[in-house]
């Protein structure tokens, strides 16, 4: 993405020590005392294209990444009330993202994924967080069955996963 011109952001959460328990304070609506919360928060604010990756961990995001969603997407950062409150109305999105690329790994065949489970996790982010939040554009690949996937057979899925950014990138540059 920087040859297209683009600056890059890559957030370890574990590397970071990112903390995922929400607090007494942000869970009542308050913003957060965390300089590290606030980084992402801001780096989501900006981000034109966004890129998430993560396993399918039992029809959900691992527990670390949902604790970023839940300390991130934050009301007053990520989405807003028309009545200053969550009174039950519909939230107002205030990302400026243009793109979500979310990228999963999975153990699970898609036709069982999505005729027994529903695929959960397409839901999560796409109708439940990122269109909740302004996102209007989301691609979702999931990648699959990582347990028994060959070096050469990742080797293609990371080919694939750059293809599909470019092109994503490309497309916000060029509409």
């Amino acid at each position: 993405m920087q040859t297209l011109g683009f600056s890059t952001h890559l957030c370890d959460l574990y590397g970071d020590k990112f903390d995922p328990a929400i607090t007494k304070r942000e869970v009542r609506g308050f913003d957060t005392d965390d300089p590290l919360t606030r980084r992402y928060r801001d780096l989501l604010a900006s981000a034109e294209v966004l890129v998430i990756v993560h396993p399918n961990c039992w029809g959900s995001p691992p527990a670390m990444m949902k604790g970023w969603m839940d300390r991130v997407f934050a009301e007053g950062s990520a989405y807003a009330f028309e009545k200053s409150g969550d009174q039950g109305d519909v939230p107002k999105g205030l990302l400026q993202t243009k793109v979500a690329l979310v990228f999963n790994t999975s153990n699970t065949d898609e036709e069982r994924e999505r005729v027994v489970f529903g695929d959960p996790l397409e839901r999560i982010w796409k109708d439940c967080l990122l269109r909740y939040c302004g996102v209007q554009n989301v691609i979702r690949r999931v990648f699959r069955i990582i347990a028994t996937s060959s070096d050469a057979v990742r080797r293609g899925w990371l080919d694939e996963v750059h293809r599909i950014v470019f092109k994503a990138v490309k497309d916000v540059i060029h509409p």
